[in-house]
């Protein structure tokens, strides 16, 4: 059922949405450096609770499992329910479940905390995206604070490492996980006092699709997961085997469910939509571009070069500046070009930066910046034409669905980025992982590793992207509603 949606208040600059923006951006910014904030105190943490390797890797595992598996879920119930009560009840469960740590004893324990987060931040991701979409009419607005939305979100993977070594040199590593507390507090606060509450005209009436929505958690779940036991077991595991035929047929049966729903969670005719099906494909793209290059440097920074994780996190910095200052680029190709072309020119910039880190990382640190800026000025250009116009794309009632889908389309990239990457280091190089620096021999071994890695990301991600951009409309507005492929 369509509903005819009334627009909340919205604010005509980002100086008078300030509170709103800072709330809804710190949300994003909690959930995203979640992903990265234990991974420096891993070691600490197995030694205090005497876990073995694996269990370390479920500390983080569980995390991505439970965030990506429900994005979809938590997207079609925000649409129903309210897309503010759903961001703040996720927000609250954030925070209390972030002091449980101070009850754990064991890995097992700590495993189950990092689930329950997963499942918070699934309630918080797509919502943000969605709500910071909703406070602007004016699409070059919206454009910018998608774009504030992203940095926020890249700056989370890099300050987690700092901020995790910062915390770990005074505090022990339980505080990675008890500073969400109050971060949840103040950002709960300003998305309560300064987002509007949902126009009961902007939700959809749909009744929930449960078994859709179970059917969704087990694909998008067991997907990711066959990516990490391909990379830590063999592709030709059994287990890697077992799970991946039950993601297919997961898929499967979701695909049949939803086609066959009176209320779908997922309408699957919105993929007969140019710029969703297109802006999806292309920011499976970017996510693998992002995560692939992201795994390989944080690798070459600490064990090729030996830099310690707090100067690793800051090597990223040129990623960040580019995608604020790459800004007004990415405006004028939209305005002189439309969605299609520009979206097509990022692409081919982005296939060129990852083309140079393939040359950059047998030379120095400026060559690997060098490359990092080009990359992330197609990268940026790419993932903010597609999210706004993704999100744009659906009906008014399914925002929050489609900013769940564009974050699933990202999820669904990171993980195939980490496992080609790690894939190919793995094969190429070795499996594990020394406890300091790489021999001279490992080191140039790990570079030609890098290099095949590199090229392969800037084959697949440029041939993703560009197919992507292809289906946008040459549209220079950010707004392509459903109605034109109606």
């Amino acid at each position: 059922m369509t509903v005819t949606a009334t627009p909340p208040r919205t604010y005509t600059s980002l100086a008078a949405a300030w509170m709103p923006l800072a709330a809804l951006c710190l949300a994003f910014f909690v959930e995203m450096v979640d992903n990265t904030l234990l991974s420096i105190a891993l070691p600490t943490i197995g030694r205090d609770l005497g876990g073995d390797t694996t269990g370390l890797q479920w500390i983080t595992g569980s995390y991505s499992l439970t965030f990506g598996g429900l994005l979809l879920t938590a997207g079609s119930i925000a649409d129903r329910f309210g897309r503010r009560r759903v961001l703040q009840i996720g927000l609250t469960v954030f925070g209390v479940v972030s002091l449980a740590v101070l009850f754990v004893s064991s890995i097992g324990e700590l495993i189950a905390v990092r689930a329950a987060l997963g499942i918070a931040a699934a309630a918080m991701a797509p919502i943000t995206n969605s709500l910071v979409f909703r406070l602007f009419d004016d699409t070059a607005l919206r454009m910018r604070a998608i774009t504030l939305m992203m940095v926020v979100g890249m700056s989370g993977f890099v300050v987690g490492p700092l901020l995790g070594g910062t915390i770990l040199t005074h505090l022990p590593w339980q505080w990675l996980l008890l500073i969400n507390a109050p971060l949840a507090l103040i950002a709960g606060l300003g998305v309560r006092l300064g987002v509007p509450a949902d126009d009961p005209r902007g939700l959809t009436r749909d009744r929930l699709d449960l078994a859709g929505a179970a059917l969704s958690v087990l694909s998008i779940g067991l997907a990711c997961y066959t990516l990490t036991s391909g990379v830590q077991s063999g592709w030709l595991a059994p287990t890697t085997l077992l799970v991946g035929a039950c993601a297919a047929a997961s898929v499967t049966l979701f695909i049949v469910n939803e086609r066959r729903s009176s209320a779908p969670m997922l309408d699957l005719r919105l993929f007969s939509v140019g710029t969703i099906g297109g802006a999806a494909i292309a920011q499976i793209g970017t996510s693998i571009a992002m995560a692939g290059v992201m795994f390989a440097l944080i690798l070459h920074f600490q064990y090729a070069w030996g830099w310690s994780p707090m100067a690793a996190g800051l090597a990223n910095l040129p990623l960040i500046l580019t995608m604020i200052l790459a800004t007004p680029l990415t405006e004028a190709l939209i305005r002189r070009f439309g969605h299609r072309i520009a979206c097509i020119i990022g692409a081919v910039v982005l296939t060129l930066g990852l083309g140079m880190m393939a040359w950059a990382v047998e030379r120095d640190y400026l060559a690997i910046a060098v490359a990092m800026v080009v990359m992330t000025i197609g990268l940026r250009t790419v993932m903010t034409i597609c999210a706004v116009a993704l999100i744009g794309a659906v009906p008014e009632e399914r925002t929050s669905m489609g900013a769940a889908l564009n974050d699933t389309a990202q999820e669904v990239g990171s993980s195939i980025g980490t496992a080609l990457v790690g894939t190919l280091i793995a094969v190429l190089v070795t499996s594990t992982l020394p406890d300091g620096v790489w021999s001279a021999v490992q080191v140039s071994t790990y570079f030609h590793g890098e290099q095949v890695a590199f090229v392969a990301l800037a084959a697949a991600v440029g041939a993703l992207s560009i197919i992507g951009a292809m289906a946008l409309t040459g549209s220079r507005a950010t707004d392509e509603h459903v109605s034109e492929a109606e």
